[in-house]
């Protein structure tokens, strides 16, 4: 407290102590898609609409049941799994399907298309940690695949490539210099939609230079945009598969190496009203809409694997599964990385994986619960931040974050953690430029995959048999 004369009585309020670390929400799911029809009043474009388990607003999407968009289909299926709370960006439909992916794709600056995902926390309070394009994430567009360089001219320090033409667009590259020669040529993004080769045009302070690119299949672009938001949100990417054939779906898994995208294949079988009829639909919706519900009553640290999901009648073609069969179909997609839908009991979630490069991260459940944990923690001390080091302030920090990990521990999130002080990460110099380490570990519990029992032959039954024989002949 200040120093200050005081000829009197007062209370002095001390609010040293540990604090309380509230577990960030795990289960709000980002939705991005088109709705042509809907009241633009309710959903704006590109600006975050929250749908706190309202069936009602989301019927807006959609007021005149035309059927038009992905964004109704999208918001039923989730609703037929939980009452979840679903952020949606609604994006311009075109009838043009390249312009309508670059809607979609949007613009980072403006905050566009799956952009405006960042803005939610701002906008409505809340951050998606599930998001999901249906509709848009299960092709492979046409995109430019290599640009091979014809020659590398002469006297280059800077050089700009310009990519135009082939009836596409979005493909950026950049040229690389040795020796003022253009040796080769990076492509930053790939594209989508060319129907010929691009252009390539080569300007700088040199001459001489000329390319020419090659086309081909390439990686989903809405994707590669939602794995970049993923990082900074701390969330996943539920995608779609290609729907077509076992093999694309697992080539389709290849374009991926992130511990924050689940590739799903194949689409599901629902129940159209407007078509009386069955239809194929998008899986990942469902996925998301089962999250949310086992996330709100299981826990984050669940598996989304093996879980039902309803609203669905059918499988998009049909997955061989039988559980002690490693060449069964469902095995086959799992051991590549790629979930899918089994029908066991009802149709299940089946597959664990994400399409990590890095083996420690191959879990979708441990990847989110470690995510849920540290935001937690971050999120928990704006109170501490500025306040002036004392050994008081350094053990309420480390006493929080303590009694947090045992309280994950005690419910199941984690199988142990545990907060410490470093001596010799926090030395003076560093205590007096204002900052602090507190390092702490945790082990996110990793889902039973893989169940062996072993099987023994024991011959002693026999005699054990020829005793009760014997005993009851007595």
């Amino acid at each position: 407290m200040p120093e200050q004369f005081l000829h009197g009585i007062e209370v002095v309020e001390i609010d040293d102590g540990i604090r309380p670390i509230q577990t960030v929400k795990s289960s709000v799911i980002g939705l991005i898609g088109t709705a042509p029809d809907a009241d633009a009043t309710t959903f704006p474009l590109n600006t975050p609409v929250l749908l706190a388990g309202q069936q009602r607003l989301a019927a807006k999407l959609d007021p005149d049941g035309l059927g038009n968009g992905t964004l109704k289909d999208a918001c039923d299926a989730i609703f037929d799994q939980t009452g979840a709370m679903v952020v949606v960006i609604r994006v311009e439909e075109d009838a043009d399907a390249n312009v309508t992916l670059s809607n979609v794709i949007g613009d980072g600056a403006l905050y566009t298309g799956v952009h405006a995902l960042l803005a939610a926390r701002s906008e409505v309070k809340v951050t998606p940690r599930i998001l999901i394009a249906p509709g848009f994430t299960s092709l492979r567009p046409t995109g430019v695949a290599s640009i091979a360089v014809d020659a590398g001219g002469t006297g280059y320090t800077t050089a700009t490539v310009a990519i135009t033409g082939g009836g596409g667009s979005g493909a950026t590259a950049e040229a690389v210099i040795e020796g003022g020669v253009i040796t080769a040529i990076t492509i930053g993004g790939a594209g989508f939609g060319y129907t010929a080769a691009p252009t390539v045009t080569i300007t700088g302070d040199g001459n001489g230079a000329a390319a020419t690119a090659t086309t081909g299949q390439v990686a989903n672009p809405v994707v590669a945009e939602l794995q970049g938001i993923a990082e900074r949100l701390r969330a996943m990417v539920y995608v779609d598969g290609p729907n077509t054939t076992d093999a694309a779906a697992i080539t389709y898994r290849e374009d991926w190496g992130s511990d924050r995208i689940l590739v799903i294949d194949p689409h599901v079988m629902v129940w159209d009203t407007d078509s009386s009829t069955t239809v194929a639909q998008p899986a990942s919706a469902r996925f998301a809409g089962r999250r949310a519900w086992l996330d709100n009553e299981k826990g984050f640290w669940w598996s989304i694997s093996n879980q039902t999901l309803t609203g669905v009648v059918g499988i998009a073609r049909p997955i061989d599964f039988n559980m002690a069969d490693p060449n069964s179909i469902a095995n086959y997609l799992n051991e590549a990385e790629v979930a899918t839908i089994i029908q066991k009991d009802g149709y299940r979630t089946w597959g664990n994986r994400t399409t990590s490069a890095d083996p420690l991260w191959a879990f979708e459940a441990v990847r989110r619960t470690a995510d849920m944990v540290y935001e937690s923690i971050e999120q928990a001390f704006l109170w501490a931040m500025d306040r002036p080091f004392s050994a008081q302030l350094l053990l309420d920090i480390e006493g929080s974050v303590n009694a947090y990990l045992r309280h994950l521990k005690a419910v199941g999130a984690i199988l142990g953690g545990r907060a410490w002080l470093d001596a010799e990460l926090n030395t003076a110099t560093e205590l007096q430029a204002g900052k602090l380490y507190i390092d702490f570990d945790i082990e996110p519990p990793a889902p039973m995959e893989h169940l062996t029992f072993r099987a023994h032959r024991n011959a002693g039954y026999y005699e054990e048999l020829v005793a009760e024989v014997a005993a009851a002949a007595q």
